[in-house]
């Protein structure tokens, strides 16, 4: 007599998440158009928005695909995460103000130094599950978010850091324009990363870990060292975009630590589909635009418009707006079969 037993990446092909399996289910060339598509928008973005929101827009992006990835993937709700963005635009800034690195190395100085926080804070949280995980990553966020306002001598506190350059060996990238196709590249890159892990045996073991850890941890797999690791890789991604943030701004505040920054980066995944990834980046950008007009029309209430938003999402659209319109297409298209 012999019997089967589904791997943890047996398990992940059987519930994929919806948007992103429509997508990989998808005719080649559908898969190429929708990229060529992708790769257009973010061309003429900053020509059809201002550009300092288009920029915004590609920072919260890779904020959003990094919680995704521990969200959407390995089912941990992180609401901690402002403290990966901000030690990164803190570090970003300091290194490009005192040191004089081209940004792009000090937004990977940045993001070095989050994925570095990233491993005693998720070696502690990921020993809990659900609820008990978002505390414990709020409450690290907050300790990180006290140590930056009393740590005056570094960070300048509630003065925050001014004046981040913008070096990069001698171009000008004082436009926001400009600025933007300058850092365009290390987000594509940044994106495919995160594709890369979801579509790689390991992210189908975080998928399998996801929908069964007990199972995952009887077939021998070290479930903690698993989430651990995406944990890292989470917080890495978020600091790149953080870097990013602090060097199109100029600027760096306590803001960026404050646990609404999380709350935030929240939302848009769920906005745009947990668990598909490009989900994110919809969310991001549909978020960064409608708060950027409500700001221009003088609305200050802008979180109940968002916060409205929200609810009607969660409430009509249980996958997000990617994942709906995905898994929608996708059904259209069995059907035709």
């Amino acid at each position: 007599m012999t019997s089967t037993v589904d791997t943890p990446a047996d398990a992940s092909r059987s519930t994929p998440p919806s948007g992103l399996l429509a997508v990989a289910q998808a005719p080649g060339w559908v898969r190429y158009a929708l990229l060529a598509v992708g790769l257009a928008i973010a061309a003429w973005l900053p020509n059809g928005l201002y550009p300092a929101v288009a920029v915004d827009i590609l920072c919260w992006a890779l904020f959003a695909v990094a919680v995704d990835l521990l969200l959407g993937f390995t089912g941990l709700m992180s609401f901690g995460h402002a403290a990966f963005w901000g030690t990164s635009a803190y570090v970003t800034g300091l290194v490009a103000i005192h040191v004089g690195l081209p940004f792009p190395l000090a937004v990977l100085a940045g993001a070095l130094a989050a994925a570095v926080l990233a491993v005693p804070i998720g070696y502690l949280a990921v020993k809990r599950t659900g609820i008990y995980f978002a505390m414990v990553t709020l409450a690290f966020a907050q300790m990180v978010y006290y140590v930056a306002n009393e740590w005056r001598s570094v960070t300048q506190g509630e003065n925050g850091l001014q004046g981040v350059p913008r070096e990069l060996f001698g171009v000008d990238l004082t436009d926001d324009y400009f600025f933007y196709y300058a850092i365009l590249p290390i987000v594509l890159l940044g994106l495919a990363a995160a594709w890369r892990i979801v579509h790689s045996p390991f992210g189908r073991v975080l998928v399998g870990i996801r929908d069964n850890p007990a199972r995952a941890r009887a077939l021998g797999y070290p479930v903690h060292r698993y989430k651990l690791t995406a944990f890292v890789l989470s917080g890495f991604i978020a600091g790149l975009g953080g870097g990013l943030f602090a060097v199109g701004h100029r600027f760096v505040s306590l803001d960026v630590l404050h646990w609404t920054t999380s709350g935030k980066a929240v939302i848009v995944v769920v906005l745009g589909g947990i668990g598909t990834l490009w989900g994110g980046v919809l969310g991001a950008g549909i978020v960064v635009r409608l708060e950027d007009w409500l700001s221009f029309s003088g609305f200050e209430a802008i979180g109940l418009v968002t916060g409205g938003i929200f609810v009607l999402v969660v409430v009509l659209f249980r996958r997000g707006i990617w994942g709906s319109v995905a898994a929608l297409a996708h059904r259209l298209a069995a059907r035709r079969r």
